[in-house]
């Protein structure tokens, strides 16, 4: 016989091959519901992150049978159903399969509608964006905007395979505190799959890259400054562009790799080649671009940025007299080639 109203509302219910789990762990996974309910039989289908705080969920048994038997078992048990130490309720749900588990927002493909929680637009740039996303494989393009579920990201990749692993990797987490503003505490990033399949960028700007396409004009009014005026505050002509930045190292502490270099150039188009050497007891860069206007948003946005946290490794940037860098592999000190 029931011994609480939680149990008895359980026996009322009909009994159903899917199963409703309610009081969850915000961000409860996948994983861990099938952890939970795995030892009384085959899970077909799940349904996680539902309802207003986004902790409940549906669980769908290959056999009615199997549904019964968890529901009886802790119903009867004096141990109760936990996930991270939280007591989980477990009763019938009205539905008797998952439909549609795969909505429109779960389908893969290659472009990932990314909802960033806890921010105001403006507080992750794109380029903090851009550094997240490509861990996982080469990121084609970006668009933010915002909506009514708040400041939004659509990401594009290659290929389904690669949007997938990092929709698996980061839905649910949130971006490292060291990339956020300091009035922001924690962010946390809902991932989907977008119906897009690709992004129509028209410019590169602050709220949209194109990184397949460096030859991409510049949007004056959506850089936020990124344009250099023809003449200087002290009125002499600006220092001639170039599509290769010659970078120093201030208080170069930790080792500047091409690699490290790579991911922090990347993010305003494609490296093409990076050269780094010694000269006068300092490291230098040369960092080519494909095209001036890349390099000249590369060289406002990164003058006095530090590649790592506590001021390390600052960075000085100036426009090179170079176009196009002869790097060899066989040449002394640090000079590499990104192909």
């Amino acid at each position: 016989m029931a011994t609480s109203g939680q149990q008895q509302f359980r026996y009322t219910q009909t009994p159903s091959k899917v199963l409703h789990l309610r009081n969850l762990p915000w961000e409860c996974i996948e994983e861990e519901l099938v952890e939970l309910c795995k030892p009384f039989g085959k899970i077909v289908n799940t349904k996680c992150n539902v309802g207003a705080n986004h902790n409940q969920a549906f669980v769908e048994f290959a056999d009615l049978n199997q549904a019964i038997n968890m529901v009886s078992y802790y119903s009867s048990s004096s141990e109760p159903a936990q996930i991270r130490g939280k007591t989980v309720y477990i009763q019938y749900s009205n539905r008797h399969e998952i439909v549609n588990n795969k909505s429109p927002g779960d389908v893969p493909g290659n472009v990932l509608l990314v909802t960033i929680e806890g921010v105001e637009a403006g507080d992750v740039s794109i380029d903090v964006i851009h550094l997240v996303f490509s861990a996982f494989g080469f990121v084609h393009k970006i668009a933010t905007f915002e909506k009514a579920a708040g400041f939004q990201a659509l990401i594009q990749y290659s290929d389904s395979e690669t949007a997938s692993s990092a929709r698996e990797a980061l839905d649910g987490r949130s971006i490292p505190r060291y990339l956020l503003p300091e009035h922001v505490n924690q962010c946390h990033l809902r991932i989907s799959y977008s119906a897009h399949t690709d992004l129509n960028i028209k410019f590169q700007s602050n709220r949209s890259r194109d990184y397949t396409n460096p030859s991409l004009p510049v949007n004056p009014t959506a850089m936020e400054g990124f344009v250099q005026p023809v003449v200087g505050p002290d009125g002499k002509k600006k220092e001639p562009e170039s599509n290769v930045l010659l970078a120093s190292i201030e208080n170069a502490q930790y080792a500047v790799t091409v690699d490290a270099l790579q991911m922090v150039f990347s993010a305003y188009g494609t490296v093409q080649k990076i050269a780094i050497f010694e000269k006068n007891g300092g490291t230098q860069a040369l960092i080519q671009y494909p095209d001036i206007a890349t390099a000249a948003v590369a060289k406002e946005s990164l003058e006095g940025h530090c590649i790592y946290d506590g001021g390390y490794c600052k960075l000085h940037l100036t426009f090179s007299r170079h176009t196009d860098l002869n790097v060899k592999v066989s040449w002394l000190f640090k000079l590499e080639l990104i192909d």
